[in-house]
């Protein structure tokens, strides 16, 4: 855990029955060598004892945006802190921190820092499965907030389900991660395609497909969290966050066109959108009529951007590109790593339950040059984002190493 000597966390705890659990969480932290600063709710002081989470702090617990040491508690914690985290969650707390109402010291500084943040909701199985819980936790994930998830196990009365606090091994690996991840790609600048492009048939119709952009977003989101200078450049219709540079088109030559620019002065440039193989020739300037019968498609391929992107690749940059497959996951794979000279591949087969197009869920196996394959299961798109990213960053030093 030499990770945490020297860091500075603050332990945010607000009022559930698990807060009992927050006194483990800080005593695991401070023998690790970080700075722990807690913050209590007032509803947490019904569960433990400010005195008792003090002495297995690094410093007293702050509890009020009025009575604390310092004018302004909450400016002062958010920016001196390398990570925070809260835990347990309640369904208060995550919701004020979706909707950004800073009602608290909690809240006001979760809103206030730019530090990473770790959030360990816990309630009971009916609330954890409510649609607005689960609504603002897919918020807080697309804004790359990491979730730990509850896990299954007996909960307050005697209940037993999923929304048990994650234990202390769990979360205290979650806050190491969010640090060693915090900054990795700080400065590096990273081009992210996403969606599935349309390509004309007339003046009304195209051939596309089922790639929904999902997982290209959460990968331009996941990169700036860590520091980089993101350009999405996408055809899905999805709200980004601020900060990224995106680039909105429709076809395979546009994205050709717009990847190209762009990959010119990339420290990384990720595949993920699903580029159409074959356009049809020629478009028609109208609409075809049904009443003059069926319309035969000549199809031509679409512009190999993979291909063109590695022929022009600097020996440090980082190319990855994306397998949608449905059989011989492995041989089309490693086929096409090869063949597009990538750093990285991310493939998944699209026909499994849960993966793919539709789904906010994915499971992947990434494929490197000489390296055993690694299988990432069945996750959120978020956290497939951050397995993937944790790749390029090690290929990144590696690379910057070699020609160093």
């Amino acid at each position: 855990m030499n990770s945490f000597s020297g860091r500075h966390v603050v332990l945010a705890v607000s009022g559930g029955i698990a807060a009992y659990k927050a006194v483990d969480i800080a005593r695991t932290l401070v023998d690790a060598g970080a700075h722990v600063a807690p913050i209590m709710t007032e509803d947490a002081h019904r569960f433990i004892g400010p005195v008792t989470l003090s002495a297995l702090s690094s410093e007293k617990v702050h509890t009020s945006l009025w009575d604390d040491d310092s004018t302004i508690p909450h400016t002062r914690l958010a920016q001196r802190t390398d990570v925070i985290v809260v835990a347990p969650a309640t369904a208060r707390v995550i919701s004020a921190y979706a909707t950004g109402s800073s009602e608290d010291l909690l809240t006001a500084t979760l809103i206030a820092t730019r530090a990473p943040v770790v959030v360990c909701p816990a309630m009971h199985t009916e609330m954890w499965e409510h649609p607005a819980v689960q609504d603002n936790i897919a918020l807080l994930r697309r804004r790359g907030v990491i979730i730990v998830e509850p896990e299954h196990g007996r909960l307050a009365g005697g209940d037993v389900g999923q929304g048990r606090l994650a234990s202390t091994e769990t979360i205290v690996s979650a806050i190491e991660a969010a640090l060693n991840t915090a900054h990795d790609l700080a400065g590096v600048k990273v081009v992210v395609t996403a969606g599935g492009t349309r390509e004309p048939i007339d003046a009304v119709r195209v051939i596309a497909n089922r790639s929904s952009g999902k997982q290209g977003h959460a990968l331009a989101e996941e990169a700036m969290r860590r520091g980089a200078e993101v350009t999405l450049i996408t055809t899905a219709d999805i709200a980004t966050t601020s900060g990224i540079d995106v680039v909105r088109l429709e076809t395979a030559a546009q994205m050709h066109r717009a990847v190209s620019s762009a990959a010119a002065s990339a420290d990384v440039v990720i595949m993920a959108a699903a580029v159409a193989d074959f356009r049809p020739v020629p478009v028609s300037p109208g609409k075809w009529k049904k009443r003059d019968g069926a319309p035969t498609v000549t199809l031509e391929p679409t512009e190999d951007i993979l291909a063109d992107i590695a022929s022009s690749k600097r020996p440090t940059q980082v190319l990855v590109g994306f397998a949608a497959e449905t059989d011989d996951i492995v041989a089309n794979a490693q086929a096409k790593l090869e063949s597009k000279r990538l750093d990285l591949l991310v493939a998944n087969d699209v026909s499994a339950p849960g993966v793919g197009f539709q789904y906010d869920t994915n499971a992947v196996t990434l494929f490197a040059p000489g390296a055993t394959p690694r299988h990432v299961p069945l996750a959120g798109k978020h956290e497939i984002a951050r397995a993937v990213l944790d790749s390029v960053a090690e290929i990144r030093s590696r690379n910057t190493d070699s020609h160093s």
